[in-house]
């Protein structure tokens, strides 16, 4: 039970880290039909901004706020020039182009920063370790959960208590019908790409510091995330959160008992779910759970 805890706890930080990557990839999905294989990157981006304030002397949560809204600012630019043009093509077109931009932009982050990782220092306050119980748990960790928590409850609130929010699941559910009503619909592509590409930017800045910024450390995140989606179901955020969850904490336990089958209970968990659910945990086609 000592080391039960922990793998716990380790697993609930790690599937909050899939389950807040798989609601950015699953709004982005959504609304526009858009497979975005370039959320990792934006993921690193956020990272590396945050790496380069910090190196400046910026505080921790100061870069962390900086670092995401830059982040959304470059993901809107590539969303309007690049992305916006293929929105009434088939998804095929616009997942070839953020493949390409995905591995663009990971060797633009190996010519500026290199291929290594680099030194991201978390906040002196959050190293170490808290105490609770007869449970030694690192801080940082438990920082990470409280800081991902409040983001998921804004976005909730964000999504059903706001007119924005109210306007954006209606054009998930009929996008003519919003724009028919006078809505802008493509402010409404901007709002949702953007709303995705902060929750990656938050995400990347903290596990920056968790398991360490190189260039490829958004896109190994990204096929958990995008098997957090599968599992959770198409479209809820319901079943992000508990599709992460069900994947950080499972793989976590597993590494404990058996690490040569952490990677493998990944996919035997989605295989057991699209089994017994095809659509997913809470998946219903076209709706925000």
């Amino acid at each position: 039970m000592e080391r039960l805890i922990p793998e716990i706890v380790n697993g609930i930080v790690l599937g909050a880290f899939y389950a807040i990557i798989a609601i950015g990839l699953s709004l982005i999905m959504n609304l526009t039909g858009t497979v975005n294989l370039a959320h990792g990157s934006f993921l690193t981006l956020a990272g590396y901004l945050a790496f380069v304030l910090l190196q400046r002397g910026t505080n921790f949560w100061l870069a962390l706020g900086i670092s995401a809204l830059l982040t959304v600012v470059v993901g809107l630019i590539v969303e309007r020039t690049l992305i916006a043009p293929l929105y009434k093509r088939i998804p095929l077109y616009s997942l070839l182009l953020t493949f390409g931009l995905a591995l663009i932009a990971e060797e633009v982050f190996r010519l500026i920063w290199g291929p290594q990782s680099v030194p991201f220092s978390t906040p002196a306050s959050l190293q170490g370790a808290t105490i609770i119980g007869d449970t030694v748990l690192p801080t940082y960790r438990l920082a990470i959960m409280a800081v991902l928590a409040v983001v998921m409850l804004l976005l909730l609130f964000f999504m059903y208590r706001t007119r924005q929010g109210l306007r954006l699941r209606g054009a998930v559910l009929n996008r003519e019908m919003m724009a028919a009503l006078g809505i802008n619909t493509q402010t409404l592509y901007m709002m949702n790409f953007g709303l995705g590409i902060f929750l990656a930017a938050v995400a990347g800045v903290l596990a920056s510091g968790l398991i360490g910024l190189s260039p490829t450390m958004g896109n190994g995140l990204l096929m958990p995330a995008f098997i957090t989606v599968v599992i959770g179901g198409m479209g809820s955020l319901a079943g992000c959160l508990v599709g992460g969850l069900l994947l950080g904490v499972g793989q976590s336990v597993t590494t404990l008992y058996a690490p040569a089958a952490s990677e493998i209970v990944t996919y035997v968990l989605m295989a057991v779910v699209l089994l017994i659910r095809p659509r997913g945990l809470f998946g219903e086609e076209g709706l925000f759970g």
